[in-house]
Order: structure tokens, then sequence, then C-alpha cells
């Protein structure tokens, strides 16, 4: 490959430094032999794609005339599809008109005794085998209208040769006996039975004829749509074909011009498709290789730069979470330091509330040594300690802390009487308790109820905490588990780093758990999580 390419540098340079007369003389046969050569394989080149274009355009075009060709066959097929349907409901009017000129005549001849009457049921007789075969004929195209038509031959069959040729037959002889009530009512019933045959069939007709040009219409239509379709993308083909033949014998040099502009503007990202012979793909080649060592040297920038920005950010999303996880225990320390100065109390009281700001003391020094593990949390990195914590206890002693922080609010707990126990970290699960009782609080400023709940579901224990606070709107819900997401809470004056929701989706999954919420914009929210029951070994 080496060899090659200096031997076209070489057969280049001879033909762009001529250095003797000899050789001018010369030269110009040499170079128009190599160009000649180079064209050669740019025809060809050329060629293999337009006959693909050519071919690909023939194919385009015969499959949209083959898919017109079959709308046609389906309309046509559809349109004997329904001659035949009137076929066949003509000939079934027809040879129910002669069961029913059948009955006038019988019922004529019996009640009367007179034989003129009986002339309808004679023609009628007579006519019926040669109309029962042309319909068993036309209502044999499939084998359900065969089923059909064969049961409502076999009761007109049973009518004439069971009931209406016995009844005349007695009649001749015994005209009273033909015209009791049982004579009567059976002619009537059997009659009954055949005229509703006729209309199951002809209404089952109908409804098939309707759905045969329904489906073949559908077809059609989409048929047409195709070819339609096909012939519009034909015509796409061929504009685009065309104005791909107009730019492709200008496009390499076109190219490296372009490239060169735009890398001279500061767009290092660059390539120029090696295309063409000679010294335009050596002049590709070298150009792209000159683009990637720029861009690998302003990438390696970027990346330092990137890094520099992650530290920063991770500085500042440290920061919110501290000041986001440390405002609850610090409420409870204050708040009761507060109770403990301004009131009197007794000292059972006062120890009472010593050892809860002792518990949120020891609280804070926990989670300030646990704040740089949120984000091995989020990578999966942090270790759980898996204890068997009762979540009941968990939650009576949060709502405790927090009754007493907002006196619009009333939280009302419900627990059973029986532990709830999982496996878990009970300062993490404490944590993600504390972090909705004071959503709940926060996002319903105006007070009311918050409704704590937990219980045990088959094999998971679930816990739930429901405000009637301003509610989360729609569009903010499908990323309200997201950092810093926090909606209008800041326009409207409540306090948040919006870290909370996010810390403990991640403190749940980590305990194999699930988290989820139902809101209603100024209706209030309902959040509750799930984690696996702990076994009782």
């Amino acid at each position: 490959m080496r060899t090659r390419r200096r031997s076209r540098r070489a057969r280049t340079h001879s033909c762009r430094s001529p250095s003797t007369p000899t050789s001018s003389v010369t030269q110009p046969s040499s170079c128009s032999r190599t160009m000649a050569r180079r064209t050669d394989r740019g025809s060809a080149t050329l060629s293999a794609r337009l006959m693909a274009g050519s071919a690909l355009l023939a194919l385009l075009v015969a499959a949209a005339f083959g898919v017109f060709i079959f709308a046609v066959r389906t309309l046509d097929d559809a349109t004997k599809r329904e001659r035949h349907t009137k076929a066949v409901s003509a000939e079934t009017l027809q040879l129910e008109r002669l069961v029913l000129d059948l009955d006038t005549g019988l019922r004529g001849f019996v009640l009367t005794g007179r034989q003129d009457l009986l002339a309808p049921w004679t023609s009628a007789r007579a006519a019926l085998p040669q109309s029962l075969r042309s319909f068993r004929r036309l209502a044999s195209t499939a084998p359900a209208e065969r089923r059909r038509a064969d049961t409502l031959v076999t009761s007109i069959n049973q009518y004439v040769d069971g009931y209406a040729v016995p009844v005349v037959d007695i009649a001749r002889t015994n005209p009273d006996a033909a015209r009791t009530e049982v004579v009567s009512q059976e002619g009537a019933r059997e009659l009954a039975d055949i005229r509703s045959r006729f209309a199951d069939f002809l209404s089952t007709e109908d409804a098939l004829a309707a759905a045969r040009t329904s489906t073949a219409q559908r077809r059609s239509d989409a048929a047409i749509a195709a070819a339609i379709a096909g012939m519009i993308a034909s015509a796409l083909l061929i504009a685009g074909f065309g104005l791909y033949l107009a730019r492709s014998i200008a496009r390499p040099v076109r190219e490296v011009a372009e490239g060169a502009t735009r890398l001279a503007g500061g767009d290092l990202a660059t390539r120029l498709d090696p295309q063409g012979v000679g010294e335009v793909e050596e002049l590709t080649q070298a150009f792209n290789r000159m683009a990637e060592r720029l861009e690998a040297g302003r990438r390696e920038l970027e990346e330092q730069n990137k890094r520099l920005r992650e530290s920063e950010r991770a500085k500042s999303e440290l920061v919110s979470v501290v000041a986001h996880e440390l405002r609850t225990p610090l409420a409870s320390v204050l708040g009761f330091t507060s109770v403990l100065l301004q009131r009197e109390v007794t000292d059972e009281q006062r120890r009472e509330y010593l050892n809860i700001i002792e518990a949120q003391a020891r609280r804070l020094g926990a989670l300030v040594n646990d704040f740089l593990d949120v984000q091995r949390l989020e990578e999966g990195k942090l270790s759980i300690a898996k204890e068997l914590v009762d979540i009941g206890s968990v939650v009576r002693e949060q709502t405790e802390l927090f009754a007493g922080q907002s006196p619009k609010h009333l939280l009302d707990v419900s627990l059973p009487p029986t532990p709830l126990p999982v496996r878990g970290d009970s300062n993490r699960l404490a944590q993600v308790v504390a972090n909705l009782l004071s959503n709940a609080i926060k996002y319903s400023p105006l007070g009311g109820v918050v409704r704590v709940a937990g219980k045990r579901d088959d094999d998971v224990v679930r816990v739930s905490i429901q405000d009637e606070g301003v509610g989360i709107p729609a569009d903010l819900q499908r990323e309200i588990f997201g950092k810093f997401v926090r909606g209008q809470a800041t326009a409207e004056g409540i306090e948040g780093s919006g870290l909370g929701l996010a810390i403990s989706r991640s403190l749940v999954e980590a305990h194999g758990g699930s988290i989820d919420f139902e809101s209603t914009k100024g209706r209030g929210s309902t959040f509750w999580f799930e984690l696996p029951t702990a076994s009782s070994g």
C-alpha cells in the first residue's frame, strides 16, 4: 500500500513539475493515461450506482402498479360477490313466495272444499322442485351457507310431504277432519317456522354481503393508498436520483473546500468521506488525521473542564442536601429547647423533652457523618444495615417529633397493635418517614389533618402519609422524584431544597422497596412506600 501511494505521488509530481523539454513532451501522454484510468474507475462506480438506482426505481414502480392491480381485482371480486348475494336473495324470495302460494291454496281448499281454490297450491307445487334446485345451487358457495340452505330446503320438504299433501288428501275424502283445530294449528306452526328460517337466511345473507363489501372496500382503499404512496415515492426517488447525479461529479473537491472552511471556523468534528482516487483521496485522509488530532486535544480539555464542573456541582449539591436534611432535627431540638426555656413543665416532661433533644442531637451527628454517603447510595455503593426493624415504632417516633411543630396540623396515626417487621437501617427508614412528614406539613400551609397509616399486606409492609395541601400539578408529577424539583413552591414561599423525595426514593429502593404517590392539585397528596416483610427467622 505504501509503495502504491509513493508511485502515485511520484506520478503526480512528474505531471506537475516538468523538468526537461523532453519530459514536457512525454508527460502529457502519461498524465492522460493516468487520468483516463481514474476516470474509468469513477465511471464504473457511477455506472453501478446508476444501475442500482434504476433497478430500485423499476422495482418500486412495478410494486406500485402491482398494488394498484390488486386493488382493481379486489373491487371486481367484491362486485361479483355482491351480484351473487343479490341473486341468492332473489331466489330465496321466489322460493318463499311459492311456499306462501302453497299455504294459500291449501287453506282455501280446506276451508271451502272448492277445487278451483287449489290452483295456487297445484302450480306452486309444480314449480317448487325447480326452485329448490336453483336455490341450493346458488346458496352453495360456502360451507356455512350450504348448511343453512340445506336446513331450509329440508324444512320446506317436510312441510310439503309431511303436512300439505296429506292434508289435501284428507280434505278430498273427509273435509271435516281436515278442518279441525289440531290440523290448523300444526300447519300454522310449521309455516311460521319456515318463514322464520327464511327471515334468518335473508338477514344472514345481508350481513355477510355487507361484511364482504366492507372488507373489500377497506382492502381496496389500502391498496390504492399504497399504490399512490408508491407513485409518490417513485417521484421522490427520481428527483433524488437526479439531484445525486447533478452533485456527484464535483462532490469530492467541494467537500474538501467546505470541510477546510468549517475546520477553520472551529468545527473540529468535521470529517470527510475518503472518496475519489489519487491526490483527492490522500488529501481527504490527511485532512481527517489533522482534524482527529485537533479534536482529540479539544476533547481532552473539555473532559478536564467537565470534571471541574462536576466537582463544583457535587459541592453545591452536598451543601443543599446538608441544608435540607439538618433542618428537621434542628427544628426538633430548637422547638423542645424553646419549650423548656419559656414554659413551666414538670420534671417528667422535662426529662422527656431532654431525651428527645438528646436523641435528635445524636441523629444530627449521625446525619453529618452520613451526608457524604448520599452519592454512594445513588451509585449503589453505600452499605445499608440489615437489622430487624419495627417500622411501626419508627413511624410512631417520627410523628411524635413532628406533632408539636405546627399547631395548624393534626397528625392522625393509624398503626396495627402488632409490629410491622422489616429488615433495614432504622436511621435511614426514619429519614424517609421524616422527609414525607415534613413535606406533608410544608405543602399544606393552611393546616389540616395529616393521616399517617401503616399496615401489613401479605409479604410487604406499607406506610402511607396523606395531606390536605396544595397537591402536585400534573405536569410535575412525572419528575417529582428528581433532584431540586420544587415546582411553584419557591414562588409560594414554601421552604425546601427539592432533595427530600430524591433521597427518600434512593433509600427505599436500597432497602428493596418501592415508593409512589397520588396527587390532585388543590386537594392534597398521598405518598406511600412499601418494604418487604421481614421473615420470622
